[in-house]
């Protein structure tokens, strides 16, 4: 979703790397993102502080050391303008022993970023990775390019899908928070976060509900940006960025870039763990009001470390989650989540349980079909995004079968106009409760709870959807015969009059 001269700098940077000695792939984006995490910190601290001065409230420095004292030298804009090798002495010395101590004394921040080692090497490899970084021209970018960027840069990792794990598009989990509509004072979880992207599109989405019109802005892409959150109160912002936000991980180097990623969008006591929330190690039921998610989709897990608040008995990751995200839930919450096709219309028990709890135990609200080349070029898998509430039972499921999703669905995937039916996934899934959507030839409709019953629960689009077919009115026989003859006659007279052309030429 990048232009080819960003794509080519984001190259160019792997390569500095590898050739600076950093060859390992997971070494080496630990690395770019603590240099990114430097560079951004210092924009949006920028931002907080214009933001806090239209708020007409003081802002404090987040460039202190540890005695309280402002430290201009900290900043990204300063040091890097410093020799080589002064750079790479000050950086390690001064500079990231300071991001290692961001945040709150006892915060998660500080537990994970405790043994984060800088090895950039030299201090010509530094110098020359901050020269490619200041060329991305991150500030600039509106916040869909800033993630497409970081997106992009760990695409390169080229391990996408070992465990099942994609990274989901930016303008897919945009919609997947629109239709779970979180609010100020509701606790979001994602049990799977990754790099923190549905968290950070929660966030925003809760941003955006509480910003004055007049403040923001529409870029030449269409996207939108600079949500100020001007309507919330300061009790309100508090509970905004200390007790909202919630993910989990079982990979160390996700949890660090999502403790990153959140901390540059001015969460500042970030609320994420190594775990595995399938695990024995994780206890936590009843206790959210939204979750979003993209889990694993191949993963499995070994019976003896599974829960035992897992009762659906299956070694599936993609079904396991499922039930997670059920126990997560208070009664009344929500939930937006990726999965596989599979688990729509698979027949083994464990997935018939899964979708029979969802529809039973559950208002299961949609079953949106994505077209398959949606998470190209990690993977050609065809998905689908179920969205429920827990608490009562499902009378009808609103079915939409997505055909676009504004860029090509090829490993390219080529910028179209980078909404596609997702704007009208929105509006007609705000609509459910005012329109019948009776027509099953239509791009979405209704079905009722005892049919999919009686379809053994059956979650597939194409079960339901009818295919309107163009009856094709043919000739009759004998004159398909007669235009064939006519057809042979001249073209056989065709034949004889270049036959009688070339005798008379020789």
């Amino acid at each position: 979703m990048l232009e080819s001269e960003l794509k080519s700098k984001i190259n160019q940077l792997w390569d500095k790397f590898w050739s600076g000695g950093i060859s390992n792939p997971l070494e080496a984006i630990e690395q770019i993102s603590y240099l990114i995490f430097m560079k951004r910190l210092e924009d949006e601290e920028n931002e907080r502080e214009q933001n806090a001065l239209l708020r007409g409230e003081k802002y404090e420095t987040i460039f202190v050391d540890k005695k309280g004292k402002y430290r201009k030298d900290f900043k990204w804009s300063d040091w890097t303008g410093y020799p080589a090798e002064q750079a790479l002495s000050h950086v390690r010395d001064e500079v990231f022993p300071f991001l290692r101590n961001l945040g709150e004394e006892n915060s998660l921040y500080r537990r994970y970023m405790k043994d984060a080692v800088f090895a950039i090497p030299t201090g010509s490899l530094l110098i020359s990775a901050v020269k490619t970084i200041n060329d991305l021209k991150i500030k600039e970018q509106n916040r869909d390019a800033k993630g497409d960027i970081y997106e992009y840069l760990l695409s390169e990792l080229k391990t996408a899908g070992k465990n099942g794990q994609f990274r989901t598009p930016r303008h897919v989990i945009k919609m997947m928070v629109e239709l779970a509509d979180p609010k100020i004072g509701e606790k979001i979880v994602d049990p799977a976060c990754g790099t923190a992207g549905f968290l950070v599109g929660a966030y925003e989405h809760i941003l955006k509900s509480n910003t004055s019109e007049e403040f923001i802005k529409i870029y030449d892409d269409g996207a939108e940006g600079n949500f100020k959150g001007d309507k919330l109160s300061v009790k309100q912002w508090e509970t905004l960025k200390e007790s909202t936000i919630y993910g989990f991980d079982f990979e160390q180097m996700m949890v660090k870039i999502s403790l990153m990623n959140l901390m540059m969008h001015g969460i500042t006591n970030p609320n994420i763990q190594l775990k595995n929330t399938l695990s024995k190690r994780y206890s936590e039921d009843n206790c959210y009001d939204v979750v979003l998610a993209n889990p694993p989709f191949k993963g499995s897990i070994d019976a003896s470390e599974m829960s035992d608040r897992l009762v659906i008995s299956t070694k599936k990751t993609e079904i396991l989650f499922l039930e997670l995200m059920y126990n997560l839930l208070r009664t009344g919450g929500r939930c937006a989540v990726i999965v596989p096709d599979g688990v729509l219309f698979g027949n083994s028990k464990a997935h018939k349980q899964i979708r029979q709890k969802l529809l039973e135990k559950c208002r299961l609200d949609a079953v949106i079909s994505m077209p398959s080349g949606v998470f190209k070029p990690y993977a050609g898998v065809s998905t689908g995004i179920l969205v429920f509430t827990k608490g009562e039972p499902t009378e009808k499921v609103w079915f939409y079968k997505m055909e676009e999703d504004g860029f090509t669905l090829d490993d390219k995937r080529t910028r179209i106009d980078g909404k596609g039916d997702i704007p009208d996934i929105v509006e007609k899934f705000k609509k459910r409760d005012t329109e019948k959507f009776e027509d099953r030839k239509a791009k979405c409709f209704f079905v009722p709870f005892e049919e999919i019953k009686e379809n053994d629960y059956d979650l597939s689009l194409s079960k339901y959807k009818e295919i309107e077919y163009e009856e094709i009115e043919y000739e009759e026989p004998e004159v398909i015969l007669q235009k064939i003859g006519v057809l042979e006659d001249k073209i056989k007279a065709g034949v004889d009059d270049l036959m009688g052309t070339l005798k008379g030429n020789i």
